[in-house]
């Protein structure tokens, strides 16, 4: 098998080695806790998407061959026009190096700033003794394994057949709920989802309305002055899906053994207001703790103030600095910092805010951020980025 060389390693993760084919494409592999993979691959320049998926793919193929790991977790972020391509691509460069190719892949419309073509590929890997293909009306819809005595549940596309989009986002949710309950576990062993929404913006009220009403009957939904925490972290971004589904969701459940404390801990933000206050029903970030290591994952986070207000319209700068500071102070919380992030999505309004993100990321330290960007409608319309992320201490 044909190895790609490391070209940098970062010494502030548990291993992180920086593999480039050219300046336009670099595949981010970071070693996490001795048993999860995350390999980010971005490309950051105009390229051919198929020739581009190929490369990317064989890089992806080694790192996993090298590791003996199984992909959990697979996004990949591209315009709709190239999806068979990459598609053919991707199975083509996994068989050549005899990795599995049949496991659940999330295709989203992840525009790239130059318009048309792949953005980049997110992977979850894991050793683990025994993972398996979950199924759901014959067809496959995620991975499970087992890991230190916990049941780790992966489901991705997640969408519904409803003519309405409202009534598309409760067919979604119980269509996962059920899975969940055919799998040993609950929608209240969520510690994450991620949320692809058609046309966000002229319907993310009812969206949220109609995911607060399930998850009330779901009994996740804070009441008045309920100090638990039970919703899980999320991203609720704009993009559309080859399905043409208004709604589309990946989710993350945990399942303890029983004989040890939950393994999730949702998280609130200091500086942010929770964000079921203002109807949108998550919470800030969950941490999954295993012996050693605690997985912490990060909800989309934007430019949003302690009283649930939008900072700094028409401002990307503050808006970047402001959101890089939420996120810190989530993740500081925990022990941890921004370089401690293994795999993140960065959303831009616009394309041209691709480089003035890169160029404060390198500012701050964070030149080789282990993300894909992609151009995307946020939540709000004067909310011109956002980040969500998942990191490893």
């Amino acid at each position: 098998m044909k190895s790609v060389e490391p070209m940098q390693i970062n010494e502030t993760a548990a291993l992180c080695k920086i593999h480039r084919q050219h300046k336009h494409i670099a595949l981010n592999c970071r070693d996490a806790g001795g048993g999860h993979t995350f390999l980010v691959a971005s490309v950051n320049g105009r390229s051919d998407a198929a020739t581009t998926a190929r490369t990317l793919y064989t890089m992806i193929a080694d790192a996993l061959y090298d590791r003996r790991m199984e992909i959990v977790h697979e996004r990949i972020f591209a315009s709709l026009s190239v999806e068979a391509a990459v598609l053919h691509e991707r199975l083509v460069a996994l068989s050549e190096q005899r990795i599995p190719a049949d496991n659940p892949v999330t295709y989203v419309e992840g525009s790239p700033p130059w318009s048309e073509g792949l953005a980049g590929i997110i992977i979850h890997a894991v050793s683990a003794n025994d993972v398996w293909t979950i199924a759901d009306r014959g067809y496959p819809c995620g991975r499970g394994w087992m890991r230190n005595g916990s049941t780790y549940l992966m489901l991705q596309n997640i969408q519904a057949r409803e003519r309405s989009r409202s009534g598309q986002v409760r067919e979604m949710l119980d269509r996962a709920e059920g899975i969940l309950r055919r799998n040993g576990a609950s929608y209240k062993d969520t510690a994450r989802t991620w949320l692809y929404l058609s046309k966000i913006l002229a319907w993310y009220p009812d969206f949220n309305k109609a995911r607060s009403e399930k998850y009330g009957e779901f009994g996740i939904m804070p009441g008045p002055g309920d100090t638990r925490l039970l919703l899980p972290a999320s991203t609720g971004i704009g993009a559309d899906m080859p399905s043409g589904a208004a709604a589309s969701m990946d989710l993350l459940a945990v399942v303890g053994d029983g004989n040890r404390p939950l393994p999730i801990r949702r998280l609130i933000n200091r500086k942010q207001l929770d964000a079921f206050r203002y109807g949108a029903a998550f919470s800030r970030g969950a941490v999954i703790e295993e012996d050693g290591v605690s997985l912490i994952q990060v909800s989309g986070t934007a430019a949003i103030d302690e009283h649930g207000k939008s900072l700094y319209p028409g401002d990307i700068r503050s808006q970047i600095d402001c959101t890089f500071d939420k996120i810190e102070s989530l993740l500081g919380q925990e022990g941890a910092c921004l370089s401690d992030i293994c795999a993140a999505t960065v959303f831009v309004k616009r394309s041209e805010y691709t480089d003035v993100f890169r160029r404060m990321a390198a500012d701050r330290g964070l030149a080789d951020f282990p993300a894909v960007c992609v151009v995307a409608d946020v939540c709000r319309e004067e909310l011109l980025f956002e980040i969500d992320g998942e990191a490893v201490v």
